[in-house]
This record gives C-alpha cells, structure tokens and sequence, in this order.
C-alpha cells in the first residue's frame, strides 16, 4: 500500500488537479475567503483620526503593539473593523482546551466525538465574544487618550463612541472567525491559521521595502542586510528540517489465522512527529501577551505610570517580554502536544489491533513508553520553538528590523503552507484513488 501510495503521489500532474473538481472549488474558496478579509482591512473605524493612528504604531512599531499589528495584517494600525483580528478566538481557544483538560465534563464532551466537538466550538465562540468585548471596549477607551501631532485620534469621544467601536471591533472578530471556520470546513487548510499568514504576507512586500531602505539610508550596512537575509532563509530551511522530521517507532503484528488462510505478521512504523504542536505555541503565546500588552500601549498617553511601565516591560527585545514569551511557548507545546497525542489511548488501540512494541509489554507499559519517546522529542520541539521564535527577535530589537522577518512569522508561514499542501495533496490522492476504483468497477462490468 505504501508504495502504491508514493507512487501515485509521485504522479501528480496539471491534469489531475485539472480533474478534481471538488478541489479546485475548495481552493477558489478559500482564496475568495481570505480576499475578503483582506478588504476588511482596510475599511476604517468610524470616528478615529488614521492620521493619528500612522504616528502612533510609527511610534510602537518597534515594541509589542508592532508585533500585533503585523498578526492582523496591518489592520490595528489602520484602525479598522479587523483590529482584533481572530485573536480572541485564539485566546478562547486556549482556555477551552484548558479547560477541556482539567474539567471533567469537558473532558467528557470532547471524548464524545463529533457532537462533542460542536459543543466545545459553541463554548469558544461564546467565550470569543466575552474576550472580544474586554479587548474592544479597551481599545476604544484608550484610544480617546491617544494624541498625535495631528490632534486627538478620536474627534468625538464618549459613550457613543466607546459603545459603536466595541460592536464594531466584536463583530468584525466574530465575522473572521466565522470565515475561518467555513475555510477549514469547505476550503483547503486551517482558517485561522491562513487568516493570520495571510495578514503577515499581505505586508512582507512592504517590509522588504522597508529593509532596503534603512540600507539605502545608510541605517544598516549592505553586509548586514546580505548576511540577515540569508539568515531568515537558513531559518526557512532549519523549520521545514524539523517540521518533517518524524521518530519511528517500530510496531509488530502477530500472525493469526483466518479459515485457511494466515493474516498478520507485519512490522510497521508508527510516526511521531518531532513538533506534534505545529505553529500553536507561538501564535498562543503572542495572543496571551498582547491581551495586557494591547491596552497599556493604548493608554500611553492617559498619564498612568503604571500602564506606561507595563507596555515599557513588555517591549520587543525587553527582558520581561523574552522570558514571558519563551516560557509560554514552553508550556503551550508541552501542553498541546498532551492534547493532541494520548499515550493511553494509542496503546489501547494498538492491543486492541493486537500491535505490539518489540520488547516492550501490551497495556500500561507500551502507554508509559510512548510517553518517554514523546517527552523526549517534545522537549527537542520545545527548544527549537524558542531558538526559531526568540534569536530573530533579538536581531529585530536592536537592528530595528521590520518584525515580518521574524522567527515567529516565518515560523507561521513555513507551517501552514506545508500544512495546506499537504491538505492539498490528500486531496489528489484521493481523486486518484477514486478513479482507480472508477475504473476497476468498468472493467469488472464489461467482462
């Protein structure tokens, strides 16, 4: 099966693809999705000075509230109807599954299967909507204190202004979370995930602009330039490494007999992933750390020294921020790899099949085993997570490269294009395979 299965991959064509009708309805739908969003974006909040709201990000755009704007595609600098982007869907996201951890009726919910993942998705949503309201009502309230040199960024504020920007800003975050779950549902890839690359490649061309410019003005040398480029494609090339890199755990089928016949008695592998989280910790982490971050950056200009020292703290390349961040990071893949691989389950399953680890005993034991194996490549995961997502932040900070070079971007993008391809390629298997069958089932009739 496996060799029939590399061969067939092996033969994708412009002919196939021109075939699989379902696909390419899927792709056109995801692509009218995010183009959608992308309009979004640019289609203002009434009743905020943009003028003013270009010399503030100007101003941050070296600390966390830089970082959040380029997470939103450039929509919080613009103060649009996407500023929060589907950031509080994430953040919803993360408590959900928490939750679902530690709380035994959610535990139970989501063991239940399809019906059960339903209703967790309506508790997101709800919870979505309650993050979403907290962050907005921030925003608008800390954007009737910020002034430029242009004049106040709200003209009229008040409780009119406070109430329309929170419905606004909600609703453009409930909206792109519906559209990320009608991509993941009738398109190719996870919605979120291409929501968020979409924003972060939608503004690199600019970014690179940006770059070449501090060259041109004399601000970073050509060699420094040269040498950071071919660093960011060193980073490419070091997260597809790992992305693909699996651990092979040999599996051993007993032989049984079936009538007269003998079945079984196969060795195979069973593939661990190096990062079973994927891109998950780092856009966790950032959507942890610009709840706080978000609302004292907004409120620089209120006079509180308190929310001043805050946003100061959780500036990019500050030593408050590089912690926080690496230590979340290293929580979320722990966890989220405990979420998405159950050793108990697996080694139920595979002696339920009547699989075995050479060497090692059925039950508790293959359970125990498989979470030594996956604690020691989670961990391999884990470091390699905050070298790709810190080291480049670093850079960043003191050269004042734009952030679309980071390690948390270029970690986002790698990830979920390889993610969408793959989806993409499951999905020509499997035409293939239908015509396959198509074509055996004609035969079998003629003759």
């Amino acid at each position: 099966m496996a060799s029939v299965a590399e061969q067939l991959a092996a033969n994708f064509n412009i002919g196939v693809f021109a075939k699989a009708t379902d696909l390419k309805k899927r792709i056109w739908f995801t692509l009218g999705a995010l183009i959608v969003y992308r309009l979004g974006t640019y289609i203002p909040l009434p009743g905020v000075n943009p003028a003013v709201m270009a010399e503030l990000m100007q101003r941050s755009s070296g600390g966390i509230l830089g970082m959040f704007n380029m997470f939103t595609g450039g929509a919080l600098g613009r103060m649009t109807i996407f500023a929060l982007n589907i950031m509080p869907y994430i953040t919803a996201s993360i408590i959900i599954q928490m939750m679902a951890a530690a709380v035994p009726s959610l535990e139970a919910l989501r063991k239940e299967g399809e019906s059960g993942r339903k209703t967790l998705n309506q508790y997101t949503r709800y919870l979505t909507v309650v993050i979403a309201l907290f962050q907005s009502y921030g925003i608008a309230v800390g954007l009737e204190s910020v002034r430029g040199s242009m004049g106040a960024a709200v003209a009229d504020p008040g409780w009119f202004f406070r109430i329309s920007a929170t419905i606004i800003l909600v609703g453009g975050t409930m909206f792109l979370t519906w559209i990320g779950e009608q991509i993941t549902d009738r398109g190719v890839g996870n919605g979120s995930s291409l929501i968020i690359m979409a924003g972060i490649i939608a503004n690199m061309p600019q970014a690179l602009i940006s770059l070449l410019e501090l060259g041109r003005t004399g601000a970073l040398s050509t060699v420094f330039i040269i040498f950071f480029l071919v660093f960011a494609i060193a980073v490419i090339a070091f997260i597809v490494f790992i992305e693909r890199a699996y651990r092979r755990v040999m599996v051993q089928y007993p032989k049984r007999q079936v009538g007269t016949r003998m079945f079984g008695g196969d060795s195979t592998h069973m593939p661990l992933k190096v990062n079973t989280s994927g891109v998950i910790p780092p856009i966790f982490a950032s959507s942890i750390l610009l709840i706080p971050a978000t609302i004292s950056g907004f409120s620089q200009g209120s006079g509180n020294s308190l929310l001043l020292r805050i946003s100061t703290m959780l500036g990019q390349g500050q030593p408050l921020f590089l912690v926080l961040y690496a230590a979340m990071i290293l929580f979320f893949t722990f966890f989220y790899t405990a979420v998405v691989f159950n050793p108990e389950e697996t080694a139920d399953n595979l002696k339920k099949y009547g699989g075995f680890i050479p060497g090692i005993r059925p039950g508790s034991a293959t359970a125990s085993y498989f979470d030594y194996v996956l604690t020691r490549i989670t961990v391999l995961a884990a470091l390699y997570l905050v070298a790709v997502c810190l080291l480049p932040q670093i850079l960043i900070s003191y050269y004042a490269v734009p952030f679309y070079f980071g390690g948390t971007s270029l970690i986002i993008i790698v990830v979920v294009c390889m993610d969408t391809v793959t989806q993409i390629q499951s999905h020509l298997l499997a035409h293939q395979y239908e015509g396959l069958i198509r074509k055996a089932r004609i035969k079998g009739r003629s003759r």
